[in-house]
């Protein structure tokens, strides 16, 4: 979940045999999730937490596994509108699509063309599993139970059909590099398909995406593309005299609205259940006394007519005994202690930077840092 409210629902499907934690779904996912796109992972059944057995799903149970769990998200949330899937999760997305009237964009990340080249993972046993019914296969380190009826489930696919009448914006992620599902799939896809239709290369990456960097960068592909395809996003005024600040359970980050904007607050990764989505609270606190500052000397230069090019101001809070202090009040205990340095760029004669440092002193927002301030706290049950 975003840290705010979401601006769309999304769903992912996993590749073979892998799971819903596989790191290229937590990576795209949670990527989702900041640029304000909520998206649910799943497993299918037998993989994962999932219960049932893999040996008695298949192709087909993978596509009603998606229509369910759309239908789950209809039911608590709302109905997905973006579609993704990874490897044969995105064969079963391309075919669910045409279940899930509510879909207005689909994304495949390494997909076949057809369900059925998931068959040269054991291409070795086929002849077993034709003539006993079932055969134990390897893969990825796992034993999985391969049967008939399996096989004959990949093979009894209309795939192209539903690809060519899959009346959704589809985007295709497919890497030249990819050893497991060749590049030839993509462009099969892509020539089949009707527009909008859009191709786009992860040159260098793996079929599972294991660097961080190839998800990253497709999470912000897609978020950014589909966007096209969402409602017009609506932005609610706040009153400009109030800040809004939201989260969602079991999250740190939070957005901030200010008027017609909106950003996030977050903690770094180092403390527990951040994810450095945005700046901290102090750094949104130093942003407010560098920008008032910056603003206040830009002012009060243009007022005078002085020759101040650009205002750069470095802050850096940190607490500090009261004993280190000269200047402080307390003498006991630790104090919070502000540094600001300001840099001056120039025609400008050391009275008038001299002066700009006073001025900067009476910036509003130091003002209301060091002089008395109330904070008044009220529920508001509405």
């Amino acid at each position: 979940m975003p840290a705010g409210r979401p601006r769309a629902y999304a769903l992912f499907a996993h590749c073979f045999t892998c799971s819903k934690d596989i790191k290229a779904a937590l990576v795209i996912c949670r990527g989702l999730a900041e640029r304000g796109i909520a998206t649910l992972r799943f497993d299918f059944t037998g993989l994962g937490e999932s219960d049932g057995e893999f040996a008695d799903s298949g192709f087909s149970s993978n596509v009603a596994d998606i229509v369910m769990a759309s239908n789950m998200m209809s039911e608590r949330f709302q109905a997905p509108a973006i579609l993704v899937g990874h490897s044969l999760g995105g064969a079963a997305v391309l075919a669910a699509a045409h279940r899930l009237p509510e879909v207005r964009a689909v994304a495949t990340i390494g997909a076949p063309c057809d369900p059925a080249h998931v068959r040269q993972n054991f291409k070795a046993r086929l002849d077993e599993i034709e003539a006993k019914g079932a055969a134990t296969v390897e893969l990825a380190g796992q034993r999985f139970r391969i049967t008939r009826d399996f096989l004959g489930d990949l093979e009894d696919r209309n795939q192209e059909e539903l690809i060519r009448s899959l009346d959704r914006a589809l985007l295709i992620f497919h890497s030249p590099d990819d050893a497991v599902v060749g590049i030839d799939n993509a462009r099969h896809i892509y020539e089949i398909a009707h527009h909008p239709k859009s191709f786009v290369s992860l040159d260098g990456a793996d079929h599972l995406l294991s660097r961080t960097a190839d998800a990253d960068y497709v999470s912000a592909v897609l978020a950014a593309w589909a966007s096209r395809y969402l409602p017009e996003e609506e932005i609610d005024k706040v009153d400009p005299d109030w800040v809004t600040v939201a989260n969602a359970p079991g999250h740190l980050a939070c957005e901030v609205r200010s008027g017609t904007h909106r950003w996030i607050a977050d903690e770094p990764e180092s403390v527990q259940g951040g994810a450095d989505g945005g700046p901290d609270p102090y750094g949104l606190l130093l942003a407010g006394l560098g920008s008032c500052t910056a603003m206040t000397l830009r002012m009060y230069a243009n007022h005078k007519g002085l020759e101040l090019g650009s205002v750069q101001v470095a802050l850096r809070h940190q607490r500090i005994h009261a004993s280190d202090c000269e200047d402080c009040e307390h003498s006991g205990g630790r104090i919070d202690e502000i540094e600001r340095h300001i840099k001056l760029d120039g025609d400008l004669s050391s009275q008038q930077r001299q002066r700009l440092l006073e001025i900067a002193d009476r910036c509003p927002v130091h003002r209301t840092l060091t002089g008395e301030v109330r904070i008044s706290t009220t529920e508001v049950t509405d």
